[in-house]
């Protein structure tokens, strides 16, 4: 059964996926990835006024920094992040999980292909931690 794939929307969203989740980094993209916790333990308040999230459904959040350039790269940037991600988060995505992709100067002149395989190695390295992820010998800086 395919996973619903939702969208995250609100900046407090954003920001538990940043905070709690775990982060990859590829040349074209950065995937930041967070399990949600159970219904029952989801506060209430102002969310719970809001629609309820399934409990097998996938949420993903694009953004793009001023880095990448003007309103109209950055806008050209999300619509591939949005294309890849509706190509490979029905197959790859874990129900239960939020994602957020992060656009690179990269992501606008990566060949697609290229683009699709770097957000499968990120879900496939980000898949099971529950903490900060970072390569393998990285010093913490990124270049």
């Amino acid at each position: 059964m395919m996973p619903i794939i939702g969208r995250l929307k609100t900046r407090p969203d954003f920001l538990k996926v940043a905070a709690e989740g775990a982060k990859w980094v590829t040349p074209g993209l950065i995937l930041q990835a967070r399990r949600r916790p159970p219904p029952a333990a989801a506060g209430t308040g102002k969310a719970a006024a809001r629609k309820p999230i399934e409990e097998d459904e996938v949420r993903v959040g694009f953004t793009v920094s001023r880095k990448v350039g003007n309103a109209t790269r950055r806008n050209r940037a999300r619509r591939r992040l949005r294309a890849v991600a509706t190509e490979v988060l029905p197959e790859l995505g874990r129900p239960g999980c939020d994602y957020v992709l992060i656009g690179r100067a990269r992501t606008l002149d990566r060949p697609y292909a290229e683009l699709v395989e770097d957000l499968r190695q990120a879900l496939g390295r980000v898949g099971g931690k529950q903490g900060r992820g970072r390569r393998p010998g990285s010093s913490g800086r990124q270049s």
